[in-house]
């Protein structure tokens, strides 16, 4: 089974749990070449570290620096941040966490 088979069978499981059909339209067959990557749920362990995103709602009290550098430490990896902000909501006219 190829890569767009295994794409599409991967996207059909996901619709069938959400109760839907799809009817996929085939323009080309042609497989993506493993050195241009791989499927999500094809991925090594250590490829999701190194190259993946943790999903992560910080709770009030350690500052964004201190959570990276837990990440990093936790992961063994050099290079983590993070993208917007992780402190928890202000309240209006001041800089005091709710």
């Amino acid at each position: 089974m190829g890569l767009v088979e295994k794409a599409l069978e991967f996207l059909d499981k996901i619709a069938e749990r959400a109760g839907y059909k799809n009817e996929w339209i085939r323009v080309r067959e042609a497989d993506t070449s493993p050195d241009y990557g791989t499927l999500p749920y094809s991925r090594r362990l250590e490829d999701l570290v190194q190259f993946g995103v943790i999903n992560l709602d910080k709770p009030p009290g350690p500052t964004s620096h201190e959570v990276v550098a837990w990440v990093k430490r936790l992961f063994s990896v050099s290079k983590a941040g993070h993208g917007g902000t992780l402190e928890p909501l202000l309240k209006r006219g001041g800089d005091t966490p709710k």
